[in-house]
Order: C-alpha cells, then sequence, then structure tokens
C-alpha cells in the first residue's frame, strides 16, 4: 500500500514511531509528527486526544511485532534451548550494529517518564516486559528447566542490562556477552 492510500490514523502512528524512537518522546513535538504524517495537527489530535495517547499508542504498536521478531529469532535458532535464548541476544546484536539503533524503545521511552509511574505508555511497556517474560517462562517449563520462573526473570534481567549498557558504551558486544551468559545460567539449568 502506497504512503497515500493508508489511513491517517496510519500515517501519524508511522510517524511517531519513527520519530519517538530515534529522538526521544520529550523531545519530538506533537506538530513535528504532525508534519511528518502530512496532516494537520488538528487530524492528530481527532485520532490521538492527547501526545500521552499517541505515546501510549507508539508502544502499543511496537509490542506484539517485537515478540514476534523474539520469537521467531528462538525458533529459527540451531541447537539446544541454550542456543536457542543466546540466539536472541546475537540477532539483538546485529540489530544494535544498525546506525539508526537507538536501544529498546519501551526502556527508553520508561526512562523519559520515570517520574510519572501512572502514564499509560510506562504501564503498556510493564506489560511488554512481563509478556516476554512470561513467554520464556512457557519455553523453559516446556523443555523442564528448573526453576523456569527465576530463570525467565533473570534471562529479562540480562537483556535489559545489555540493552542500558551498550547505549551507554555504544558496543554491541555487551548484548553478546550477556548471550552467553544467559546460555550457561540455561544451560545449567537445563
Amino acid at each position: 500500500m502506497s504512503p497515500e492510500n493508508r489511513s491517517a490514523k496510519d500515517r501519524i502512528l508511522d510517524a511517531a514511531n519513527r520519530l519517538f524512537y530515534s529522538e526521544g518522546i520529550r523531545a519530538v513535538s506533537v506538530d513535528a509528527i504532525a508534519a511528518k504524517a502530512g496532516i494537520t495537527k488538528k487530524t492528530l489530535y481527532y485520532h490521538f486526544k492527547s501526545k500521552d495517547d499517541l505515546i501510549t499508542a507508539y508502544l502499543t504498536s511496537r509490542d506484539q511485532p517485537n515478540l514476534a521478531l523474539f520469537r521467531t529469532w528462538f525458533d529459527n535458532a540451531e541447537g539446544k534451548l541454550a542456543d536457542k535464548v543466546e540466539a536472541i541476544f546475537s540477532n539483538l546484536s546485529q540489530s544494535a550494529r544498525h546506525p539508526k539503533w537507538k536501544g529498546c524503545g519501551f526502556l527508553r521511552t520508561a526512562a523519559e517518564l520515570a517520574n510519572m509511574p501512572g502514564h499509560p505508555a510506562m504501564k503498556v511497556g510493564a506489560a511488554h516486559k512481563k509478556k516476554f517474560e512470561a513467554w520464556l517462562c512457557e519455553e523453559f517449563q516446556d523443555h523442564e528447566t528448573k526453576n523456569p520462573g527465576e530463570l525467565a526473570r533473570h534471562v529479562v534481567l540480562l537483556m535489559d542490562g545489555a540493552f542500558s549498557t551498550v547505549l551507554v558504551h555504544q558496543d554491541p558486544e555487551y548484548l553478546v556477552s550477556a548471550g552467553r551468559a544467559a546460555r550457561a545460567m540455561v544451560a545449567e539449568a537445563s
């Protein structure tokens, strides 16, 4: 579908995704999103009653595609369970090498909204992180690992820590190291 044939709401959300991810939610104005979407600010507010609603929709739109991508990397990886978990980190490391990569949009948004714990986008981000952890737990249960819930939580901590460290040092190798640590933990629990 050509950009001109997409709905105004889809164009707004696409513009918000690109701008919020690349520049941050506080740095991007509603005017900039409207301009990028090729619509008026009035049209933007017709579809989203506030910038907060748009921020929430931005994260919501990233939820399932991100989870599906992690599942694909896991499912396509060769080897045992530990190898599949490490593959998620390896693929993230490859993604982090792209010049437009800015880390985890959920964590970056949470950092910008840290003083607003009740913000709807914070709830969307927390739910996304819990869905990933729950999915890992299910995989670990299916593979009969020891303490699947705790193991899933440890892998999530490694991933989110690696996301942050890569941003601080601008070095995707931290994701590779975190993947090796996750692999070792999963192998030990298997």
